[in-house]
């Protein structure tokens, strides 16, 4: 039965370069000597460790847990000591390090004890989401968003379609073309395990028209499987984007401060079901992908099995890599990857290809030229922004205006840079205007929680003063109050005081009698008696 499809505004097609990697079959990697395992390989919360150094550890062992809520556990790819736990180079734009856990692999690959779950489908969805958490299973399209999450309905009793992302629409990536031609059986057992989380309706499998061996392969898979169906869809970048393929597949849009899942829409991708399935139905947690190794630099270009923390470096020599005519080293496509500033640097969870390039595929990029305001990057422009508008206040560093023009609403897919005909590098602009805002955003943060601190530190100084205060006048008070008491007679002493005071009064009326009678008896000019 066959789907039907919607448009969505822009894109872009560059050159493919899909067939160099696809002629041998998917196989696993060699082991290392050495795995160096990041505790941050996915969206949120870098895990937390659980061993130390010096411990012995087996496959698939729990080595870091989750840390919060957006968060994945990190387990142990082999078996091995534990040799190190520190800051070493990751995979990241900038060159950074991290802290890490380092496995000395014993080249033994031992298991350590893998549960049984039994039937997936006597255990409970929120039950089954925990089981998908603790197996660290994170979105392998690229962004390493914690699985169990999105497979989450929340409030909403069921899902109306699970859309499962096989389009790998980047140029040089075919991990999830070469998953689907050797492991579609595994992929719709994944399908039906987040169909049963999720309580989804319906689930389309959506596969680009230039992957016709993957799109068949689907086909005959699902024959007898009802409710899920495969989407052929039209070759265009960045088709495989969560928003534009939504469009594509149902005709709906995903609000533009929303989910998918506001919708009754869930995305996942073909490598996160087959993931799901190995965890849940065999008990591995997720402790490898797929990768594509491939460019003008590699001479055996192909799709391996890859433990996470295996270095790169190791991959390139694995697949014949000719360091010395490679002009750059991205991981992921050459649209939305990003350079290696380093070879030893480890596949990660959020790892689907190695891309050694020469000058002649990737030649130096000429000086910018001004704007000349063709709108060329606005028609293809697949969220309908105003790239040139954004450039211009990104540059000026109006990011207040950038905003205004729904800055935050850009996936980055570099459609605008590679239309552009003055060579502007416009996507770096608006991650340079994003990691300001960010910046000036946690600043703000800062100073008010510093601001808050302050009137609260106020607010209490004031109020002890007022409590002081107040002590001291009711102490004061009661001091007055006693005096007072002290000082005033009683009801009983107050008749005694003024018989006391007539009495006196009287005595002193009599002295002066006595007085005035006995100078009136004293003659003028004769002295007392006995005076001569």
């Amino acid at each position: 039965m066959s789907v039907r499809l919607w448009r969505f505004n822009g894109g872009v097609h560059p050159p493919q370069h899909k067939a160099e990697s696809t002629t041998e079959a998917l196989r696993a990697a060699r082991l290392p000597k050495r795995l160096i395992l990041p505790l941050h390989q996915h969206i949120g919360e870098a895990a937390e460790p659980v061993v130390n150094i010096g411990d012995t550890v087996l496959k698939g062992q729990l080595i870091a847990r989750a840390k919060g809520y957006v968060s994945a556990a990190v387990h142990a790819p082999s078996s091995g000591t534990v040799s190190d736990i520190g800051d070493y180079p990751v995979p990241h734009p900038s060159g950074m390090s991290a802290s890490c856990i380092v496995i000395q692999t014993d080249g033994e690959d031992r298991w350590g004890e893998r549960p049984d779950y039994g039937d997936y489908t006597q255990i409970d969805p929120s039950h089954l989401r925990n089981m998908i958490r603790d197996a660290g299973i994170v979105g392998l399209g690229g962004a390493g968003f914690p699985s169990f999450i999105k497979l989450n309905p929340g409030s909403r009793k069921h899902i109306d379609t699970l859309i499962l992302n096989g389009v790998e629409c980047e140029p040089y990536i075919t991990c999830d073309d070469m998953l689907m031609r050797e492991r579609p059986r595994e992929i719709i057992a994944g399908i039906r395990i987040m169909q049963h989380a999720l309580h989804a309706r319906e689930c389309l499998i959506a596969v680009e028209d230039n992957k016709p061996a993957a799109y068949r392969i689907m086909c005959e898979a699902i024959a007898k499987e009802a409710g899920i169906r495969v989407a052929l869809c039209p070759t265009i970048y960045p088709q495989g984007s969560e928003k534009q393929l939504i469009k594509v597949l149902t005709g709906k849009e995903s609000p533009s401060n929303g989910l998918p899942i506001d919708i009754g829409v869930v995305l996942h991708n073909v490598g996160t079901a087959y993931a799901v399935h190995r965890a849940i139905q065999h008990g591995e947690p997720l402790i490898s992908r797929t990768v594509t190794v491939t460019g003008g630099a590699v001479a055996q270009p192909r799709n391996v099995d890859v433990l996470f923390g295996t270095p790169v470096i190791d991959l390139l020599d694995e697949c014949g890599a000719d360091l010395g005519q490679a002009d750059r080293l991205l991981m992921g496509g050459p649209m939305m990857g990003f350079a290696l500033h380093s070879m030893n640097v480890p596949v990660i969870k959020t790892t689907n290809c190695v891309l050694a390039t020469t000058p002649a595929q990737t030649p130096a990029p000429r000086d910018a030229l001004p704007c000349i305001r063709c709108g060329a990057c606005m028609d293809a422009c697949p969220v309908h922004l105003l790239p040139q508008q954004l450039y211009w206040h990104a540059h000026a560093k109006e990011f207040d205006k950038t905003q205004t023009y729904n800055l935050f609403d850009c996936i980055e897919c570099g459609c605008c840079a590679y239309v552009c005909p003055s060579q502007i590098p416009l996507v770096q602009y608006y991650r340079y205007a994003k990691a300001e805002i960010w910046a000036q955003e946690r600043d703000k943060e800062k100073a008010d929680l510093a601001r808050k601190r302050h009137d609260f530190r106020q607010e209490r100084i004031e109020r002890e003063k007022a409590e002081r205060a107040a002590r001291l006048h009711k102490k004061k008070t009661e001091t007055v109050t006693a005096d007072k008491t002290e000082a005033k007679p009683s009801a009983g002493d107050e008749p005694k005081a003024a018989i006391l005071a007539a009495i006196e009064r009287a005595k002193a009326k009599r002295e002066a009698a006595a007085t005035a009678a006995e100078s009136s008896e004293e003659k003028p000019g004769q002295p007392p008696d006995g005076g001569t």
